[in-house]
């Protein structure tokens, strides 16, 4: 298609990452974009609309709350936006401490409305996470609120990757873990992350042995393997399970940093490391040319 061609919404949302109804939300509520209209009323975007879209999500990058946008655009790049994005943590932290399912829905219902996936990882959920870890370690009611949380959002991200790969086709991303914890957000806001970008996703959330793994890649012939790892690692038994799996393995998570030395020296052509579920996005929509490069976390 040529570029001065005007784009659907979808074919948009498919080359920038910004779903449809974010698109709209930011036409509709503040502005910020101004489509052309078929006869029947199906929004068309030019070029300019194309730059726009990708001058907004620079903008988000660096923090800038969705409101303040329309004015940031106008002004020079050098300008430190300041976002909502403590408030909106806060609003979150007070709804898990009142156990308020409701309130945890609205929030994020409004925050996903208004921001690419992408943006929420970075500027709100990851950080989330992180303060909550800080509260839970001497907080008096921290298992509740923790079981609380993992409970309701397992039950969010597992129902939006459910409906993300309905419509999705082809190979999926295996995504699993090699830690005996029960339960890992980052896991799911990687499987989150990829099916919201049109990456269809399979999730063994529970731990499996080597074996185990390495039947379910002869099974489901997955695109790649995302394996998150914990803060213990056995680094004999992990290379013997990798030298069963063919294509890209991606291996990461928090803890990866720990493990770095030991995973580069594996000496895989076709392993990635990743220490964000952003950064394990970026190395799959990147990985048309295999094989995968080795990704050092970030600090």
């Amino acid at each position: 298609m040529p570029s001065d061609t005007p784009l659907p919404i979808g074919e948009l949302a498919r080359r920038t990452g910004v779903n449809p109804v974010t698109l709209r939300a930011w036409e509709r509520r503040y502005g910020l974009l101004k489509p052309q209209r078929t006869a029947k009323g199906h929004r068309l975007y030019g070029s300019d609309q194309v730059e726009r879209v990708e001058a907004i999500l620079a903008w988000l990058e660096r923090g800038a709350s969705v409101g303040q946008v329309r004015e940031l655009l106008d002004k020079p790049a050098g300008v430190a936006p300041r976002g909502d994005w403590q408030t909106r943590q806060q609003q979150l932290i007070e709804a898990i401490a009142n156990l308020s399912q409701r309130a945890l829905d609205q929030q994020l219902n409004q925050a996903m409305a208004l921001y690419p996936a992408i943006t929420l990882c970075e500027q709100l959920l990851l950080p989330l996470m992180d303060s909550l870890a800080q509260r839970w370690r001497n907080y008096f009611n921290a298992r509740l609120e923790q079981v609380f949380f993992h409970t309701w959002l397992r039950s969010k991200l597992g129902a939006r990757v459910y409906h993300d790969n309905q419509s999705l086709q082809g190979p999926p991303v295996l995504l699993a873990q090699d830690s005996q914890h029960a339960f890992d957000p980052s896991l799911w806001l990687c499987a989150w992350l990829l099916s919201n970008n049109g990456i269809p996703v399979e999730v063994l959330e529970q731990p499996v042995s080597g074996v185990e793994l390495q039947r379910a890649v002869t099974a489901l012939q997955p695109r790649a393997l995302l394996l998150h790892l914990g803060p213990r690692i056995d680094s004999r038994a992990l290379l013997r399970t990798l030298q069963g799996v063919p294509g890209p393995k991606l291996l990461g998570g928090a803890t990866v940093s720990l493990h770095q030395a030991q995973l580069q020296a594996f000496g895989l052509p076709d392993l990635a490391l990743f220490d964000t579920p952003q950064a394990a996005l970026r190395a799959l929509q990147g990985n048309d040319r295999p094989p995968v490069e080795m990704i050092a976390p970030c600090n």
